[in-house]
């Protein structure tokens, strides 16, 4: 398969995350402040690759205005940030909630109101394209827990933030097998790593864990 394309089948969770387990930390900077050109450069040909992202109600909302903010005069936002931002306008979006109402003012943003898991399975046997989750924990526990992730991919921020840490990721997951699929360093500093899931009814020796 061309690397510029991606199996218009496949589900992937993709998670940024610190060395604890946590999806962000009070009073630390996005991507814990340590974003760098590399890993910023990979963001944008990630894009490039055709996935429709999926998204629970929050990180869409968090998401859609820092894309806006960054799209304004004075952001604060590096060049490379606001770009990564602001491309995310240009994207196919899925949104899973309840409480929002359509039409959604991110452009390209479909509002889905019903089960999100039923709703991904259908998307995955049409194979309209392939699909990748942005942030949104809930969800890809759900869609996890479902059987329907194809590749569960994190980049492993070198960050410890026990007591500033919020969102642990980890809470509710079933056990889970990876088998290593891919494994990348960004900027000196960050660590892609990529697997491909197997949830376990049981630990592998059928014992307790």
């Amino acid at each position: 398969m061309d690397e510029t394309t991606a199996d218009p089948t496949s589900l992937m969770v993709d998670l940024i995350i610190s060395l604890d387990g946590y999806a962000s930390a009070e009073g630390w900077p996005g991507w814990w402040g340590l974003e760098g050109p590399e890993y910023l450069a990979w963001l944008g040909e990630e894009a490039e690759k055709g996935y429709t992202f999926l998204f629970g109600a929050n990180t869409y909302r968090l998401m859609s205005g820092m894309s806006e903010e960054a799209a304004g005069e004075g952001s604060g936002f590096s060049e490379d940030e606001g770009a990564a931002l602001t491309g995310l306008a240009a994207v196919p979006k899925v949104v899973f909630s309840s409480t929002l109402e359509a039409p959604l003012s991110w452009p390209n943003s479909q509002l889905v109101t019903g089960d999100a898991v039923e709703a991904v399975r259908k998307m995955k046997q049409d194979g309209s394209g392939p699909l990748s989750t942005l942030g949104s924990l809930s969800l890809c526990r759900s869609l996890l827990v479902a059987g329907l992730v194809d590749r569960f991919r994190l980049v492993v921020f070198p960050v410890i933030t026990g007591r500033t840490g919020s969102e642990r990721i980890y809470d509710g997951y079933p056990d889970v097998a990876l088998e290593m699929v891919q494994s990348r360093t960004f900027d000196g500093r960050l660590q892609l790593l990529e697997y491909v899931p197997t949830v376990l009814d049981a630990p592998p020796g059928g014992g307790p864990a």
